[in-house]
């Protein structure tokens, strides 16, 4: 569990890109211009390491996950009983924007040098 936290903290970039890479398979257009920036983005920044894009970047990500999840509570709510099709909306759409959500915070403390895993010194 410790291990996976720690990959989690250490590349929240690779995460960000399968989100991503997520994304545009399910929305279905080859020439996604949003997925296209934001990949862009996110691999110029593996390279770069830059602060600003960081911040940049998460702050959109985390941005356009608190309006998706607005939107996934009202199309749930257009449901008129809580069946299979209202559970599967639901599970998928919490699963995948509170994820990002939690890895997009990750990036922005990353970004602004919060060490977030102690460092174990040695006596």
């Amino acid at each position: 569990m410790k291990r996976a936290f720690a990959f989690i903290v250490k590349f929240p970039e690779y995460i960000l890109i399968l989100a991503v890479a997520f994304y545009w398979v399910s929305s279905a257009l080859i020439l996604n211009p949003v997925a296209i920036v934001l990949l862009s983005f996110l691999i110029l920044q593996l390279f770069l390491k830059s602060r600003l894009i960081g911040l940049l970047i998460s702050g959109v990500l985390a941005f356009g996950c608190c309006f998706m999840l607005l939107a996934l509570f009202s199309e749930f709510r257009e449901f008129p009983s809580f069946n299979s099709d209202a559970q599967q909306l639901l599970f998928v759409g919490l699963t995948l924007f509170l994820s990002t959500l939690f890895v997009a915070g990750l990036m922005i403390f990353k970004s602004l040098g919060v060490q977030l895993i102690p460092v174990k010194q040695k006596p």
